[in-house]
């Protein structure tokens, strides 16, 4: 797919980079977002995602045309953008146990691996966030190392609990809240990473790099883990 820019409605568009996922990628979305704010401070929402920003404003406060035209230009310099903002790094608390992580054992028989090899390979890599959604507080983290990539669940659970680290493919994330899924559970974090009275709601944005950080029982509990 070649880059291009889509009228959804008379409401909103959408801007295409490309058609796979690219972690490499992440930055110049991130920074084609924060220019589009800049030039456009009156939109109601930018949402950028792996190969695609949607953005959200009213025929009121701005001319679409000219929005569609700016789109255009800055997707021609797309592989040149930068963003000033420099990303954060993360670091996020995680029990790797199967008390917490019914899927522990699955990942590392299916992968050949022990539990330990599980662990320290999914802790040891800095993830990128590569776009928020699904639920509010949900970082999609790429990527994944390929030794432990593992397909998600063909039935979701009902109920993932709050906290849980998954994998699902070459993707790794936290379920802030209580919610339906189908990732593997290898880990709980403990932490809130999403707070509707705080601003912001969510500590990650587009381009954060998170690592995750194994901690024991002991620790998981005094940080508000439930077992």
């Amino acid at each position: 797919m070649t880059k291009r820019v889509i009228r959804l409605s008379e409401t909103h568009m959408m801007a295409y980079v490309g058609d796979k996922i690219n972690v490499d990628r992440v930055s110049n979305i991130a920074a084609l977002c924060e220019l589009l704010g800049e030039q456009f401070p009156h939109l109601i929402e930018i949402i950028p995602s792996y190969t695609s920003v949607m953005v959200a404003f009213s025929p009121l406060e701005v001319d679409g045309d000219v929005l569609e035209q700016h789109l255009h230009a800055l997707l021609r310099q797309f592989e040149s953008l930068q963003s000033s903002v420099e990303a954060n790094l993360i670091e996020l608390p995680a029990y790797y146990d199967v008390s917490v992580a019914p899927d522990l054992n699955f990942v590392a028989e299916r992968n050949q691996l022990s539990v330990e090899q599980v662990i320290d390979i999914h802790s040891q890599n800095h993830y990128t966030v590569c776009a928020i959604g699904f639920a509010p507080g949900f970082a999609f983290l790429g990527s994944v190392d390929a030794r432990i990539a593992t397909p998600r669940h063909s039935e979701p659970r009902l109920k993932v609990a709050k906290g849980s680290v998954g994998i699902a493919d070459q993707q790794t994330a936290v379920y802030p809240a209580q919610s339906p899924g189908g990732w593997q559970i290898i880990a709980n974090c403990p932490v809130s990473l999403f707070d509707p009275d705080q601003t912001p709601m969510t500590p990650f944005q587009v381009g954060d790099k998170v690592r995750f950080k194994p901690i024991d029982r002991q620790t998981f509990i005094e940080l508000g883990g439930v077992l």
